[in-house]
């Protein structure tokens, strides 16, 4: 089970992107990457494949990172911390912030 789930806001560990904070697009589950808004930019040439493309040349787009780099951004601490799971009252199980231990 996955720690990081789509629409948490993450900062970023490691990379070109170090110190960066996203909100998450979505989630491969099977690769063990997400793709974060305004994180891993990279440029690839498109050339055109119809008469009507409009983006041709060379194009910015947005690539999937790893999970291991990414942190979830506590809402409280308002910082990256770690995640863990509890069991609440009613024996659903959460998220929560190891730091403050408020749900996330």
């Amino acid at each position: 089970m996955l720690k990081i789930r789509k629409g948490d806001t993450v900062a970023v560990l490691i990379g070109k992107d170090r110190g960066k904070q996203g909100k998450v697009m979505y989630v491969l589950s099977q690769e063990h990457k997400a793709l974060v808004e305004g994180i891993n930019y990279v440029k690839k040439a498109k050339r055109r494949t119809s008469q009507d493309q409009q983006h041709t040349g060379i194009v910015q787009m947005e690539k999937p990172v790893a999970i291991s780099n990414l942190a979830v951004v506590c809402k409280n601490c308002n910082a990256p911390a770690k995640v863990g799971f509890s069991v609440l009252k009613d024996k659903t199980k959460a998220r929560v912030c190891k730091k403050c231990s408020e749900a996330i």
